[in-house]
């Protein structure tokens, strides 16, 4: 079972696959398309999903610290259903509370530049809300 983990911006999505076994999570890279042009992203995402035989995506679900739903829910909850209507596959929510809290702070201890790690925190924010699902399963 292979599965794709999203990390869903307004202007990026952090892109990770995991192993054909479902159990390690390996970071991608970020599409990057215009302001909430989810269509564009859609499209890049499919790409994947044909070229790596994706069989399942974890999505990135942006809850608020007290675990209430906030207003970025529903902008995820659309790209949701936008991958479940297009590609027909199973798409999981997996909490993505304090991932690029994490991720920067990881980069920081590696002594990554500001600017290395501004490229690179949606993609390792994806890889960690993959593996996080990866984790519980």
């Amino acid at each position: 079972m292979k599965y794709l983990g999203l990390d869903l911006g307004d202007r990026t999505c952090g892109v990770a696959v995991s192993d054909s076994l479902g159990m390690i999570a390996t970071a991608l890279f970020t599409i990057r398309f215009f302001d909430q042009d989810l269509d564009t992203c859609l499209n890049e995402v499919e790409k994947v999903v044909k070229e790596k035989n994706i069989d399942k995506i974890v999505l990135g679900y942006p809850l608020n610290m007290n675990g209430t739903v906030g207003p970025r829910v529903e902008y995820v909850l659309k790209f949701k259903q936008m991958l479940v209507d297009r590609l027909n596959i199973e798409v999981f929510l997996q909490d993505e509370r304090l991932t690029t809290v994490e991720v920067n702070k990881i980069m920081i201890s590696a002594d990554v530049s500001r600017n290395k790690r501004k490229q690179k925190v949606d993609t390792l924010a994806a890889t960690l809300i993959l593996q996080s699902y990866l984790d519980t399963k």
